[in-house]
């Protein structure tokens, strides 16, 4: 792997189906996605091959940011690949990078797996590395939430 290539691996407590289904369902997503503390304002995912997918992402002070791309591959529940490009100050889109997420049942759970390709520097790869870490905090989480709430 590149040496601005990120990949980050996860231990989930929730079937492979479970934890596809927070990454392609809003509702779910959007209790999850962005930095902890952050929360999702708004987010449309249209989960197809060549689907195009945006979340706003707002932080505790107010500052906003919008994030999308399009998603290559969708094989539920093992893998799910797709583009990523944050909207720039100018209303441009910044450079673009590939990710693609795989489930693997593990233990009782899932073992997820993010790779992240195509970061133009280091420093960029690491603030997603962080980003990641901190979102996938937030995903653990929301399924351990929901699951005892599924508990009778």
């Amino acid at each position: 792997m590149s040496e601005t290539a990120l990949e980050l691996a996860r231990w989930l407590p929730a079937s492979p189906e479970r934890v596809f289904a927070a990454w392609t369902d809003p509702a779910s997503l959007s209790r999850w996605w962005g930095p902890e503390g952050c929360r999702v304002v708004e987010c449309s995912l249209e989960v197809r091959p060549g689907g195009e997918w945006r979340t706003i992402i707002a932080a505790p002070d107010g500052r906003r940011w919008t994030v999308s791309g399009v998603y290559r591959e969708i094989a539920p529940p093992r893998n799910l690949a797709f583009s990523w490009s944050w909207d720039q100050d100018d209303g441009g889109r910044g450079p673009e990078t590939e990710i693609v997420v795989t489930f693997e049942p593990d233990r009782d759970g899932t073992r997820l797996v993010l790779k992240q390709t195509g970061f133009t520097t280091e420093d960029a790869r690491d603030r997603h590395r962080s980003g990641w870490a901190s979102s996938l905090n937030d995903l653990e989480h929301s399924l351990s939430e929901s699951s005892s709430l599924a508990q009778p």
